[in-house]
């Protein structure tokens, strides 16, 4: 069997007397798209926190390849691979589109990502990775562009490409369609169902079509635990989830 990418064991979260997080377990595979779904004060956001090193947790162990990473702070998290976009945008309006993409790309190497002595174009590979980056998010036609003009679609894609820019092993994504209309739906859609093709994503969506699309595995939170995990047309079919979240919208739409 292939072994997890990402491991997290007995993760629990309290805050005072309320545990928001109860033991959760969960192995994430390398190259997967692992959407982790149910309804809002579940704990998918809190356990995204956890799990990237936005809030310690109480309990429990977190690895990335074997290694331990539940001591370590966030940015250094970052380092080992981890990378994330929030479900409010995140962006830098005053720069360009590939201007945000290039200090993306320049982050990966700390020392450099501010130094005032190297002019632009000297940052070779960063200028590289942001070139590419551009044609992958369908944004070369803006690239140019000042972030903050771009519509909520396109600054949500670009948000992802931050995250792709860092070249991380797995990329934590939180509700990245929210507030798009159904073009930019598709346009995401297919953006992350082929990030599975160099990266591991793992996806908090409330838009089921979408979940049930690219998703290889699914994980369904109540209440701060586990409820089920399983492919998508186990989750589909699960009377436990039908009865709990989904209904009727275990089928497509939102929920």
């Amino acid at each position: 069997m292939t072994a997890p990418i990402l491991k997290a064991v007995n993760v629990t979260k309290r805050y005072g007397t309320f545990t928001a997080v109860n033991n959760i377990t969960l192995d994430i595979l390398p190259g997967t798209v692992h959407s982790v779904i149910g309804p809002n004060g579940a704990g998918k956001t809190t356990l995204f926190h956890a799990l990237t090193g936005s809030t310690p947790i109480t309990s429990g162990s977190i690895l990335i390849e074997g290694e331990e990473i539940a001591h370590l702070p966030g940015f250094k998290r970052v380092r080992k691979g981890l990378a994330r976009s929030f479900q409010v945008t995140s962006l830098f309006p005053n720069l360009t589109v590939r201007e945000n993409l290039r200090l993306a790309a320049q982050g990966t190497r700390p020392t450099q990502a501010f130094n005032p002595w190297r002019r632009v174009e000297s940052l070779t590979m960063a200028c590289d990775i942001a070139d590419d980056l551009l044609g992958k998010l369908n944004l070369h036609g803006v690239a140019q562009r000042l972030s903050a003009e771009l519509s909520h679609g396109q600054q949500r894609r670009l948000e992802v490409g931050m995250a792709m820019a860092g070249q991380p092993k797995v990329i934590f994504l939180d509700e990245p369609t929210s507030g798009m209309g159904i073009d930019d739906i598709g346009e995401m859609k297919r953006l992350i169902h082929g990030l599975r093709d160099n990266y591991t994503v793992l996806l908090i969506e409330h838009n089921m079509d979408i979940v049930m699309d690219i998703s290889d595995q699914i994980t369904v939170m109540q209440q701060g635990q586990i409820l089920a995990q399983g492919k998508p047309d186990e989750i589909r079919n699960d009377e436990r989830v039908r009865r709990a979240y989904l209904g009727s919208m275990i089928t497509g739409g939102r929920a």
